[in-house]
Parts: structure tokens; C-alpha cells; sequence
């Protein structure tokens, strides 16, 4: 018999256990965070103040829930980059599904966000409201991300809060394998600009 487990409610611990997943803590395996990442143009960095004053300003009128982080902080950063014109597309709450037949366990949930470049998937976006923890979405976003039927290519992800910001990078292998970026802040000088240049960078490389 199957046993059908929603992706929202899995743990790492099920995915270390049924499917393998290993973590990495050597920096070498996921450099694309931290090094040549691209300069940034004025506008690009006006922009990008504007959105933080938005954010800023929808924090005090709660509960800020996943769509309107979505639609203030994720969805102005994917049209900026480009990542809603050729050679990419967008999809949204598109379902995905990934089975252990050995141990009979079958994850569904649906992506809040995907970004397609062909038939690569160059970032999975999951969004949680601002009270949760990005962490708190880790195992949901590997979920997605170990649906993807790109085998040979490394997937990219982001967890966001909206207030934090975390990217994550998929191996598939004998044993699949992750490793997280350091957790950037909203408020903290500087990280904007660096989140979204990873995006440009992470855009680049598969163009």
C-alpha cells in the first residue's frame, strides 16, 4: 500500500531516510552564491530600494501571507530579472509529485513558484509567510526540487519569508545531495542587493 505524504507536512528526515539526501558543508559545492557574481546598474538599485520601502511599509498592516510576499517581494525581483521573458517562462502552483517505490511513499504539493528555462528548472521559489522561518520550508522546497525530471544539471532554489532569504542547490546523483547559502535579511544593509544579484547570477548561467 502507498503512503501519500503532502510535501508541506515532510521532514528532512524523511527525505535522509527514504531517499538518501545528503547535505554538504563543503563550500566548493556550491559556489554560484558566493563568487563572480554580476554588478548592478543604478536603476537596479533604485528598484530594489523602492521594494524594500514597500515591504517595510506592508509590515504594519498584518498578517502579511504567502501571496502578498509573493506579489511584493517575489514577483517584482523575477520581472527585474528578466525571468518572465524568452528564454524563460513562469509557472505557478504546479503540482509535482515524487514516489520511493521500495518504500511504498508517494509526496505531492504543488510549487509556489517555478522558473523554467526550456526544460531546466533554473529556481524554485517557496514563499512563507513572514512569522514562519525560511527553515521551516527547507524540506518542502528539496521535496519540489527532487521532482524535477533535470537529472544531469544542478536546480536552484529560494525560501523567502519575505524578511529572509535563502538559496538552495540541488545535486541528483546516486545520492542526492544539498547545500544551503548563508540566510540573508531584509534589513540588513546590503543583503537585497546580494540576493538578487545571486538570481542574476544563477539566470546567467543557463542562458
Amino acid at each position: 500500500m502507498v503512503s501519500v505524504i503532502q510535501a508541506k507536512n515532510v521532514t528532512l528526515r524523511t527525505l535522509i531516510d527514504d531517499f538518501g539526501l545528503q547535505l554538504v558543508r563543503d563550500k566548493q559545492f556550491f559556489p554560484e552564491w558566493q563568487h563572480d557574481l554580476p554588478s548592478l546598474s543604478e536603476g537596479e538599485k533604485q528598484f530594489l530600494d523602492r521594494l524594500l520601502e514597500g515591504f517595510l511599509n506592508l509590515l504594519n498592516y498584518p498578517p502579511l501571507l504567502e501571496d502578498v510576499i509573493r506579489m511584493s517581494v517575489v514577483d517584482p525581483l523575477l520581472f527585474l530579472l528578466g525571468f518572465y521573458l524568452p528564454p524563460f517562462h513562469v509557472r505557478s502552483e504546479l503540482p509535482v509529485e515524487i514516489a520511493q517505490e521500495d518504500e511504498g511513499i508517494l509526496i505531492t504539493g504543488s510549487l509556489d513558484t517555478l522558473v523554467l528555462q526550456d526544460r531546466l528548472w533554473v529556481l524554485v521559489v517557496e514563499s512563507k509567510r513572514v512569522s514562519f522561518s525560511v527553515e521551516a520550508g527547507l524540506a518542502q522546497i528539496l521535496c519540489y526540487m527532487l521532482g524535477c525530471p533535470q537529472v544531469d544539471r544542478p536546480t536552484f532554489g529560494l525560501l523567502t519569508n519575505g524578511s529572509s532569504f535563502m538559496f538552495v542547490k540541488l545535486v541528483k546523483a546516486d545520492s542526492p545531495q544539498y547545500a544551503t547559502s548563508k540566510l540573508f535579511g531584509i534589513r540588513n544593509e546590503g543583503d537585497l542587493l546580494s540576493v538578487f544579484q545571486i538570481l542574476k547570477r544563477l539566470g546567467e548561467l543557463v542562458r
